[in-house]
């Protein structure tokens, strides 16, 4: 299995693999939405056999209108290939390449137990609160700067094109 950028050609076989991985299209629209909108600030994808696998997408995110760094959204795996690794191996390289462009701070909505591996850990207990309506826990935070949340409270904010999804 390779992990890679994304590229223009990609744009099918991730709109079908998201699609899938979630049973609805909102998600696959959703990826489309932020590429068209120019907001993907990184989109990898996993290629194994010269078929595209996974997708992971990551874009800016704001706490009290000022940038905090990007949220992990979505990350999708072809159902036939769920457990097999692929969603780790995208998590992992999306924040290596975050930390290596000097991203701070990356938030995800999401299942506590799978985004712990990562070092994700619950946003409530650092003052961080997601604008949309998520349980208990599933707002999830990661410091990939030391000191990077110290004094970092409030609302944080997606770009305008998760509004809806």
């Amino acid at each position: 299995m390779v992990v890679r950028d994304e590229t223009p050609q990609d744009a099918d076989a991730v709109r079908n693999l998201v699609t899938r991985a979630f049973e609805r299209p909102d998600e696959a629209a959703l990826v489309d939405a932020l590429r068209a909108a120019g907001k993907a600030t990184l989109a990898l994808v996993a290629e194994r056999d010269g078929r595209v696998v996974g997708h992971v997408r990551f874009s800016p995110v704001t706490l009290e209108g000022a940038p905090f760094g990007w949220g992990l959204a979505p990350l999708a795996v072809l159902p036939e290939e769920q457990g097999t690794g692929v969603g780790r191996a995208l998590a992992r390289a999306g924040l290596e390449r975050c930390r290596a462009a000097g991203v701070a701070t990356v938030v995800v909505l999401g299942d506590p137990e799978y985004y712990r591996r990562f070092g994700f850990e619950a946003a409530d207990p650092h003052g961080l609160r997601c604008e949309y309506d998520a349980p208990p826990g599933t707002f999830q935070v990661i410091a990939l700067a030391p000191g990077a949340l110290i004094g970092k409270t409030g609302l944080v904010r997606y770009v305008p094109e998760f509004d809806g999804f």
